[in-house]
């Protein structure tokens, strides 16, 4: 099949280095970005490959308007080509991506794009298929409740894409139907599900950083823990078991939004720890905008940012 051969191949000895691919899925504004931007940041640009796979739209935003489906269905992506591409990024070799452009919802000149040590994938679909899936090392699926990715869709939208805000709930609405059919499933194939949410019951004041929950599914090694979420930093962060939606125990790491640096730094320096060769701790993680930081997601930063350098070890 050809899913297995990829990965045959991405295992053999060859003249050219593979990479590491990571995947990172999510709906429309579920944060996948700004996770991505501070992995970049933490790798450093000269060895790491960022790129968006909403790219691959066949259709641009007038031409949608005609249209019986939205950019969330797969007849409205080219992704054989995407399929394609990803498997020759796996392999170390180069592409030239189409362009989708965001900010006006027009198709752009088409970029070549060169695989470094390290390629970060993001968008609607990167985990759509059988095949896609096959070419990353690591496998994130981004879920926050849906009515906080409301609140961030229509700030972005409005604030980047020049859209009102009933403008935005409307698309939202229109795209429902196949963000359950089309989007939502990917999390099943995810190795780590990340849901970034404020903790029920708690009254934190504004401004308090959204906690993380991420589902540790054993289909990769995460790194051990249990020795440092100990009870004297229990009410900020603690690793527990809990069924998956299949009724399968896994391990969930929750770091709450009222983390302490000095709590979190613990933490951080027991997932670093689990590395052979490590390297120096990376320090700017975390940065939901300049100068605001975010304990969890500088946590959920690091945690990815482990299995790259794990898997590149490896």
């Amino acid at each position: 099949m050809p899913d297995k051969l990829l990965r045959m191949a991405r295992s053999a000895a060859g003249p050219v280095r593979r990479p590491v691919m990571l995947a990172i899925a999510g709906d429309s504004a579920a944060g996948k970005t700004t996770l991505t931007r501070g992995l970049v940041e933490a790798i450093g640009e000269d060895r790491c490959t960022a790129l968006c796979v909403d790219d691959y739209h066949r259709y641009d935003r007038e031409e949608r308007k005609g249209l019986p489906f939205t950019p969330l269905n797969p007849q409205c992506n080219y992704v054989d080509i995407m399929e394609q591409h990803l498997q020759l990024l796996a392999t170390g070799q180069p592409i030239l991506k189409p362009v989708y452009e965001h900010a006006t919802g027009t198709l752009g000149r088409p970029e070549y794009v060169v695989p470094k040590q390290f390629v970060i994938v993001e968008g609607l679909l990167p985990l759509s298929t059988k095949l896609s899936r096959a070419c990353f090392d690591v496998r994130v699926f981004l879920a926050p409740p849906e009515e906080i990715r409301r609140e961030w869709k229509v700030q972005r939208d409005c604030a980047k894409r020049g859209y009102a805000p009933e403008q935005v709930l409307e698309e939202m609405e229109r795209r429902e139907p196949e963000s359950a059919e089309f989007i939502r499933p990917q999390r099943s194939h995810a190795d780590i599900v990340v849901k970034f949410s404020p903790i029920a019951g708690r009254n934190d004041p504004p401004g308090t950083p959204l906690s993380a929950e991420l589902l540790l599914r054993p289909t990769i090694r995460h790194p051990t823990l249990s020795h440092v979420l100990t009870d004297d930093v229990a009410t900020a962060m603690h690793l527990k078991i809990m069924r998956d939606a299949d009724g399968t125990p896994v391990d969930c790491l929750h770091v709450h939004g009222h983390a302490e640096r000095e709590e979190s730094r613990l933490l951080e320096e027991a997932i670093w720890a689990d590395l052979a060769d490590k390297g120096e701790l990376p320090q700017k993680l975390g940065e939901i905008v300049p100068g605001q930081r975010s304990e969890p997601l500088a946590i959920t930063q690091l945690f990815l940012l482990y299995h790259l350098v794990a898997a590149a070890q490896g």
